[in-house]
């Protein structure tokens, strides 16, 4: 049999390459597009938060997942499959919990948190039958992740597009029945691909449980020894600004679309893409400016272009029935390659080099715990209400709205330059893997 190396380019690395594809097709066919149809359908702003917090609710629990029963009993392919299948027949039925009489709310939102618990397991675990499958990963991981990036990106054109006769030139729905009728072809498309790579992971090469047999600790779970890494006070300055920043992030995934909407943005899921498209042409700059900049200025570049972002989205508003400057809109969506990579990639890279060998996983788990799962979960429940509060008449004042996180993002910016201490020379880092989303 050839070696793993030589493998991966043929069907193993065609199945890993449609896994990733898929994985990230099914979440971005639904997800951007969440917030303008819970608003056609008279959701509240609120409401549009507590959705949006089903996925950092399901991040944080999906480490307990995995170390208990994926990691310990099952092979990860299996586990996969199962939650795949799953996850997407909860998306084909999702739709039918939104009445024309009015939303059932947290009828809805919960099959949509029942989703996510299965979902969020499944970013840990394809990257799992990933890395088993490579012989060096350093050099193959990147090749086979951008697939999933690609996979947003399709995800969004292709709603995109399902939905162009569907909406008004604003890009936003004419009637609750019209954005029922999109979202619905929303959900299951997303459905049919979740069931559909349910079904091929089974059929992926074959993953053991990488903890069986091991004695049970629950503090290898929740990442105990990980904790004594916040000892050193650069490394607690990065985490804690991890976890602040995401404040201010989850409003961008929360609202960005549905105030691309009323600003009058057209074909607002294909727009939203272009944001994954700038992840990919960032990502080729990155081995040139981290020999270059080093980890304390490639993460205050990320957070500073979050600060751009929302004074972009805050400047674009020149308040309700007027034109708005859609150029700012689209240069803001267009920065989340700068945001996303140069703070996310770059902290991952920071956290394997900082952390012990032995303890890496237990690290990287930490930083998805702080980020994707508490800040995330705070900044939607903020921002949530934030919007209803500046909503008049239906009217969001969007101007006052994204003042606050590029306000909130600058402080955490000012600090963190302040108070972090570079670790090594940049010539030290490795380069970035195509990490991204």
């Amino acid at each position: 049999m050839a070696p793993k190396e030589q493998r991966l380019g043929g069907i193993v690395g065609i199945q890993l390459s449609v896994m990733m594809f898929l994985q990230f097709f099914l979440w971005g066919a639904w997800f951007v597009t969440l917030g303008p149809f819970m608003g056609a359908h008279g959701f509240s702003n609120t409401d549009i938060g507590n959705a949006y917090s089903t996925a950092p609710i399901a991040a944080i629990l999906s480490p307990f997942i995995l170390g208990i029963i994926a990691d310990r009993f099952f092979p990860s392919e299996k586990v996969m499959g199962v939650l795949h299948v799953l996850g997407g027949l909860l998306l084909l039925i999702a739709p039918q919990f939104v009445s024309d009489g009015g939303p059932q709310s947290w009828l809805f939102i919960g099959v949509l948190l029942a989703h996510m618990l299965c979902y969020m397991p499944t970013l840990g675990l394809s990257n799992t039958i990933a890395f088993h499958s490579m012989t060096n990963p350093e050099k193959q991981f990147p090749l086979v992740r951008v697939w999933g990036t690609i996979g947003w990106i399709i995800a969004g054109l292709s709603v995109g597009f399902i939905a162009k006769g569907l909406v008004t030139d604003a890009g936003t729905f004419e009637t609750i029945e019209t954005a029922r009728g999109a979202h619905d072809q929303f959900f299951y498309v997303a459905g049919v691909s979740g069931v559909i790579l349910g079904i091929l992971s089974f059929f992926l090469p074959h993953t053991p449980a990488p903890s069986k047999g091991k004695p049970f600790s629950l503090g290898s779970i929740v990442g105990v020894e990980a904790l004594a890494l916040l000892k050193q006070p650069s490394f607690a300055i990065f985490i804690a600004a991890s976890m602040l920043i995401c404040i201010p992030l989850a409003a961008y995934y929360a609202f960005a679309a549905k105030f691309a909407g009323d600003a009058g943005v057209e074909s607002v899921p294909i727009k939203m893409t272009f944001g994954q498209m700038s992840e990919i042409f960032f990502m080729l700059f990155m081995p040139l400016l981290f020999r270059r900049l080093g980890v304390k200025w490639m993460l205050s570049i990320g957070m500073f272009a979050w600060v751009v972002r929302y004074g972009l989205f805050a400047g674009a508003w020149v308040g309700s029935g007027e034109d708005q400057v859609i150029w700012m809109i689209l240069g803001g969506i267009v920065l989340h390659g700068i945001c996303y990579d140069f703070f996310f990639v770059t902290g991952q890279i920071y956290t394997e080099n900082t952390a012990p060998k032995q303890i890496r996983a237990q690290a990287q788990g930490m930083l998805v715990l702080v980020t994707q799962g508490i800040g995330m979960l705070i900044g939607n429940q903020l921002f949530g209400r934030l919007v209803d509060g500046h909503t008049t008449d239906g009217v969001v004042d969007w101007k006052s709205v994204w003042i606050y996180p590029a306000g909130f993002a600058l402080i955490i910016l000012v600090i963190f330059v302040l108070l972090f201490k570079n670790p090594s020379t940049a010539s030290d880092e490795p380069e970035p893997s195509a990490n991204t989303d």
